[in-house]
């Protein structure tokens, strides 16, 4: 008995990994199941027995729990329309062949590979469907019983009844497709592997599907699909077709554009709720047009399935940047620490003193507002811990800016008071000194602060000094490989 109750599915197949518009789909599911007050069921796709492989499916099911969708059935949590693994129902595909051979509504197909192509051939050339004639569907049952049990190798084929098959799809509204489009599609191979439109049906009929939201590669298969449930007498589900999601040049997203996998975003420094943030306004927008950042509770209370646009979505960098930098600000030092500790040069994370850890977030603090992705601080943050005096020195940019004669000066009485100082330089000593730099050379402005910046940092820009400084001199107490402020400048002027 069909249940009462919202229930839709996320099936993936472990052949490699988890990319954007997949989840997508998952996190429409997700936030439908939960708006409704539904079940979202995870179930795993692995009939293709050569591609599938356990290493896939776990690193699926661990960026889906990453993104936060968690799922209430599926191959590790159970469920009462279990299994949920297709290669684990392989004998309940095989019942309910033997139904519809039974009942006539499916039937044997006896023809050799050879003479499909050669039908697909004599089609072409009469500029007709390249479609399967039917022709096996008018050997008699017990012709057909007989030739089977000699041993002759046949296909099985759906019956498809001489009328449009049609469907309500909450995205493209109603739709329908002729009978000679559709043809008697296979639905168990001569090799007895069923086929994908076949098992995906038993198994969201017998599930208990109610809406089907997956992306619009497969709007050709629906109508094949609905066929099924019909021959069954099956309740057809509710369809949402999800649009394809292009690349900056409007082609179909692909690795060519950047990285497109979930595992990848993880790696970059994506947080989660800035990737599932964005991933749900590739297609759907706020119903006031204009809000555009969401925390998932805020998602699962305004996600309506009407509010999803047909039209191609554009997967759009900067967006996603913008993004994640909001919620990195919005993060736990704490946290960020633990996620940004693989981007730097540091001993692990577990042994290592309160301290340092204290000195990571500030370090993380100093850098956050110029970063996109927390993989970025390996590069922002690299003078602190490899300073590179002589590269410095010959950077385009800067040989301009340390040649002049007013630098020269700066930079050597800058040195001066360097050397004759010991302890950890503060904030206010180094601005005692440059104020002092300043009166004694007359320098003023950039002419005073790049050469300084330059021989502390490498660059012209950067940190605000009295931030910068603490982080510097700190990390290099901590027997961390960092220069101190005294260390750059002797080296720099020495060098």
């Amino acid at each position: 008995m069909q249940s009462h109750k919202t229930r839709v599915r996320f099936a993936p197949s472990p052949t490699g990994l988890l990319h954007v518009g997949n989840a997508r789909t998952a996190l429409y599911n997700w936030l439908f199941a939960r708006h409704t007050g539904g079940d979202f069921l995870l179930r795993i796709e692995d009939t293709d027995l050569e591609r599938s492989e356990a290493r896939h499916e776990a690193q699926l099911m661990e960026d889906l729990s990453w993104l936060g969708l968690g799922w209430d059935e599926g191959p590790d949590v159970g469920g009462q329309y279990g299994p949920y693994r297709q290669s684990d129902r392989l004998d309940i595909y095989a019942r309910h062949t033997e139904q519809l051979l039974n009942e006539g509504k499916a039937y044997r197909c006896f023809c050799t590979p050879e003479e499909i192509e050669a039908e697909r051939r004599r089609a072409a050339e009469l500029h007709q469907p390249q479609v399967y004639s039917g022709k096996c569907s008018r050997i008699s049952p017990a012709d057909s019983l007989a030739r089977a049990s000699a041993g002759e190798s046949f296909a099985v084929r759906l019956r498809i009844p001489e009328r449009p098959l049609r469907f309500h799809d909450l995205v493209r509204g109603e739709v329908e497709f002729t009978s000679e489009s559709v043809s008697d599609p296979v639905l168990v191979r001569s090799s007895g592997v069923p086929v994908y439109n076949y098992v995906v049906t038993v198994d969201d009929a017998l599930m208990q599907i109610t809406h089907v939201i997956r992306g619009d590669d497969h709007l050709s298969n629906t109508p094949k699909q609905v066929a099924i449930y019909e021959a069954f007498g099956w309740p057809v589900p509710v369809f949402a077709h999800l649009s394809t999601i292009l690349g900056s040049d409007r082609e179909r997203l692909s690795k060519r554009h950047g990285a497109t996998s979930i595992a990848s975003f993880r790696e970059m420094g994506v947080l989660p709720e800035a990737l599932v943030n964005y991933l749900a306004l590739l297609g759907w927008g706020a119903e006031d047009g204009k809000t555009e950042t969401f925390t998932p509770e805020e998602l699962t209370r305004v996600f309506k399935l009407e509010r999803v646009t047909a039209s191609p979505a554009v997967f759009d960098w900067d967006k996603l940047h913008w993004l994640n930098r909001h919620y990195l600000k919005q993060s736990e030092p704490q946290r960020l620490a633990a996620l940004a500790w693989p981007h730097l040069p540091l001993p692990p994370a577990d042994s290592s003193s309160p301290a340092l850890q204290a000195w990571v977030e500030r370090l993380i603090a100093l850098f956050l507002p110029a970063l996109d992705r927390l993989d970025q601080l390996s590069e922002k943050t690299q003078f602190i811990f490899r300073f590179d005096e002589t590269a410095a020195k010959q950077n385009a940019e800067n040989a301009p800016l340390l040649s002049s004669e007013i630098a020269q000066k700066v930079l050597s009485a800058f040195a001066a008071r360097a050397a004759a100082f010991s302890g950890a330089v503060t904030p206010e000593q180094f601005k005692l000194w440059m104020n002092e730099v300043k009166a004694e050379t007359g320098a003023k402005g950039k002419d005073l602060f790049h050469p300084v910046r330059i021989a502390l940092t490498g660059a012209h820009s950067g940190p605000e000094f009295d931030k910068l400084i603490p982080v510097i001199e700190e990390g290099s107490q901590l027997g961390l490989s960092i220069l101190n402020i005294r260390a750059r400048i002797e080296r720099f002027v020495g060098a």
